[in-house]
């Protein structure tokens, strides 16, 4: 029987947001949880952060955003996975970001945005459930 590959997960900071230490323990628990984690860092663009998911291969794209500019730059990763063709990558949100931005984020199509205080528990669980390796 051939072993499921691990998930693969590129968590991206886009914008002018410098604040990292949510995505730091974001990636360690997905560390931890089995998955392979690959941070791109502060200030990308999202175009960059495409890039990135296109050419590591990843099942799960993980934004975070505390600048509030979540709405532009969420769906421009979203947009631009889906002009190189890989809408099956599933993308995700966190940060600070509004309960009223939330339906706009889903119609953009980010699957699920985790606010501040979410156990990472209940993340990866989320994950777990509804990402699939590719």
């Amino acid at each position: 029987m051939a072993k499921e590959r691990k998930l693969r997960v590129l968590l991206g900071k886009p914008g002018l947001d410098g604040h990292d230490r949510g995505v730091k323990i974001i990636a360690r628990g997905f560390r931890d949880a089995g998955f392979e984690v690959i941070y791109t860092g502060l200030h990308q663009t999202p175009e960059q952060i495409v890039s990135a998911a296109v050419q590591e291969d990843v099942d799960l794209v993980g934004l975070s955003c505390l600048s509030g500019a979540h709405l532009h730059l969420f769906s421009e990763v979203v947009k631009g996975l889906r002009e190189r063709e890989c809408e099956d990558m599933t993308v995700i949100g966190g940060g600070i970001i509004p309960e009223e931005d939330i339906s706009a984020l889903k119609q953009a199509g980010v699957k699920a945005v985790f606010s501040p205080g979410t156990p990472i528990q209940a993340i990866v669980d989320w994950v777990k459930k509804n990402v699939k390796p590719l």
